[in-house]
């Protein structure tokens, strides 16, 4: 039997994402979720499903969120962490808001999070901590006793998140063929976000030129490239890009998109490219729209080898980075000394966002953070 791993004070862990639709039927009402309050018509978000429908109007996320709920059980109960793991989403079923419900009539009154975004943004982790407030306040004003809420600091560059990036990429340029496998390039990729959001990013103390959310992409860039280099035995050039772009033309957001990119990279003579999608935990809708359909088939066009890696999904290693957190926080918690586990350049982040950190455009209630209305 394994040692038992101390989770106190917690007693239940959340797992918080973003969720999607699970057929035809649920694409509009689902966007409908996601744009709330922004008055974009029916029509138009019919428009914006088409991805949705060319995959059967289901999108791969909640499956993949099952599958690391799977991978955190095992992993838990096989290291001996006794703490029962919920599920709860922001824009469908399981909601947010009845998955907190739940948890209190269970009696769980010391809930630790943890949000399927690796980085500091707001998208990525404060609009997180607002949506946990707006549920909480939904269930206070139903009559229920709150538990405490805290949130897992960001993981972008824990070993269990760093390297099962590397296992893909060095898998992903095996499969190149071998005249052009030495002279390939790395495309790291994520989401793109407004140039302001990303210049907001992170501790007041971070901001300007992109903030914590370029910072920490590209650490973790540079981590994965040394990697593959003691790997291969070869330096392949690399650059951050993004995609899955999504606002008005003339709001300016992070470049180069990664289509501009592949064009780029092509026109400059480079063999091949692999596509490392290192902003997403797991392989949904913005990875196999945009990256292994849309950008696969601009390379199809120009006639540029491309490979896309793999995501981290619920590899084993990322299942016990995340117990590995859970362990480090609960002991931060109880006053104990802790060494944080962190690679590369900027070290652990906060555990606890500090006031003025991925603001918002409109100030509102954010939990889980230093400036929460729920401590």
């Amino acid at each position: 039997m394994p040692d038992e791993l101390d989770p106190t004070p917690y007693d239940a862990l959340l797992l918080l994402s973003f969720g999607g639709p699970e057929g035809p039927d649920d694409v509009v009402p689902f966007l409908e979720n996601v744009t709330r309050g922004r008055g974009i018509p029916k029509e138009r978000l019919k428009e914006v499903g088409e991805h949705y429908f060319l995959f059967d109007g289901v999108s791969p996320i909640n499956e993949q969120n099952r599958a690391l709920l799977d991978a955190l059980r095992k992993d838990f109960a096989g290291h001996g962490l006794g703490l029962p793991v919920y599920w709860g989403n922001r824009n469908w079923a399981p909601y947010l808001t009845d998955t907190l419900r739940e948890m209190i009539r269970d009696g769980r009154r010391r809930i630790i999070v943890l949000a399927t975004s690796a980085y500091a943004s707001y998208s990525g982790c404060r609009q997180y901590r607002e949506n946990l407030a707006d549920s909480l306040a939904t269930l206070e004003a139903e009559g229920l006793e709150l538990p405490r809420v805290d949130k897992l600091r960001h993981y972008f560059n824990h070993p269990g998140f760093v390297e099962p990036m590397v296992d893909g990429i060095v898998r992903s340029l095996a499969d190149l063929p071998e005249e052009v496998r030495e002279g390939a390039h790395i495309a790291f990729c994520t989401h793109s976000i407004p140039t302001a959001s990303a210049d907001t990013s992170g501790p007041v103390e971070q901001h300007g030129d992109g903030g914590a959310y370029v910072a920490q992409h590209l650490d973790v860039a540079r981590l994965i490239t040394d990697a593959v280099r003691e790997r291969t035995g070869v330096e392949h050039p690399w650059q951050l890009v993004y995609q899955s772009r999504s606002g008005a033309p003339h709001i300016p957001w992070l470049e180069p998109d990664i289509c501009d990119h592949l064009e780029e990279r092509h026109a400059a003579g480079v063999p091949a490219v692999v596509m490392a999608p290192i902003g997403f935990v797991s392989d949904h809708m913005e990875v196999l729209y945009d990256l292994d359909t849309e950008a696969t088939a601009k390379a199809g066009e120009l006639g540029l080898p491309v490979r896309r890696s793999a995501t981290v999904g619920a590899d084993p290693r990322f299942a016990a980075a995340l117990r590995d957190l859970v362990v480090e926080r609960a002991a931060t918690e109880r006053g104990q000394e802790v060494t944080p586990c962190a690679l590369g350049e900027l070290g652990a982040s906060h555990n606890l966002c500090p006031v003025g950190c991925c603001p918002a455009r409109a100030p509102r209630p954010a939990a889980a953070g230093a400036d929460s209305p729920y401590a």
